[in-house]
């Protein structure tokens, strides 16, 4: 217990100190500033849980238009979730898993990812923020995404590495091996809600917690007050 307890003290100093080395993306927190982008149905956290308790979040590439949207506003919309997540207990507990969906994939999107904000996601990724990422699984994914890849592989530990998985363009024949059909949308084989809904209704949570996610973005040092289950 007082290892995990050191654990977790390490990991708030990781993030705390992230986000001061990463004001461009960690100072607004706003999901208005951003409503563009989410209202194109880019982003969503599931409604149901994965069968080992885990949140599942889906990315769409195909969304962003990197012309209209910065990688960091991008990343931004990332962090807003994770910050809304994080409070809920089950999710501490049984952490995350993300399905990005890589189909659209340019080379506007791939000149977005310098090597410097490859090294922050690979950050936060790795030990520097408070929740476990369970699984990422990477669906329609492009032979030239593999240099961009390539960049962010070298600086994630091999935990994390071990958990990524790349499906291809027969994602659905496989995606159902780590979910089951009641959690993924049918739009990757699955049962559940349709993604243009989950996204809306996601966007509108994230909406809903704006002044909560601005008191956070004031407070690098995570020093407020908040309610689980937001």
């Amino acid at each position: 217990m007082l290892l995990k307890q050191l654990e977790l003290s390490q990991l708030l100093l990781n993030y705390q100190r992230w986000r001061r080395e990463s004001p461009e993306i960690s100072t607004c927190l706003s999901p208005s500033s951003v409503l563009g982008l989410l209202n194109t149905s880019y982003h969503t956290v599931l409604p149901q849980r994965d069968h080992t308790g885990s949140r599942v979040l889906i990315y769409r590439i195909a969304q962003w238009n990197p012309k209209d949207w910065s990688a960091f506003q991008v990343f931004r919309v990332s962090l807003m979730t994770s910050e809304i997540i994080s409070m809920e207990t089950e999710t501490q507990r049984r952490g995350l898993k993300a399905i990005f969906d890589l189909q659209g994939w340019t080379l506007g999107h791939a000149l977005q990812i310098t090597p410097s904000l490859a090294r922050k996601i690979s950050s936060v990724l790795s030990d520097s923020f408070p929740l476990k990422v369970r699984g990422i699984h990477l669906v329609n994914e492009p032979m030239f995404f593999r240099p961009v890849f390539s960049m962010i592989r070298p600086f994630l530990p091999d935990k994390i590495k071990q958990r990524i998985h790349m499906h291809g363009a027969d994602f659905q024949e496989t995606l159902s091996d780590f979910f089951s059909l009641h959690v993924l949308p049918p739009e990757y084989g699955g049962e559940g809600p349709e993604i243009e809904q989950v996204c809306q209704d996601w966007t509108k949570q994230l909406l809903q917690s704006e002044n909560l996610l601005q008191q956070i973005a004031d407070h690098p040092t995570g020093d407020i007050a908040v309610t689980d289950g937001l």
